[in-house]
């Protein structure tokens, strides 16, 4: 990550944590984007990134993430793990555009 790039995941992890006693870790978060499995003791904290966390965030979150895989799968995983766990919002933007 660049110098003064901003930390996606640590915005998210503390987004997504606010309200909660345990807190979700980056290497859980990262693993779930990479995996599209959300560890069962975080899926509350997932519907807070699903429905509270500004659209921008989560662009820069998968962007990031989308480092150590592919911006495609890391938004492949995040559109599967929102519609496991259900969202109010249209994530269907976070994907990239067809080609």
């Amino acid at each position: 990550m660049a110098k003064n790039a901003p930390n996606f995941v640590a915005m998210a992890c503390t987004t997504a944590s606010v309200s909660y006693r345990e807190l979700l870790t980056p290497d859980e978060l990262v693993e779930a984007l990479l995996t599209g499995r959300v560890p069962q003791n975080r899926h509350a904290h997932f519907h807070v990134l699903l429905d509270e966390t500004p659209i921008a965030l989560l662009q820069g979150l998968i962007e990031q993430v989308g480092k150590q895989a592919t911006h495609a799968n890391v938004a492949e995983n995040f559109q599967r793990i929102a519609a496991e766990l259900g969202t109010c919002r249209d994530l269907r933007l976070l994907s990239p555009p067809a080609r």
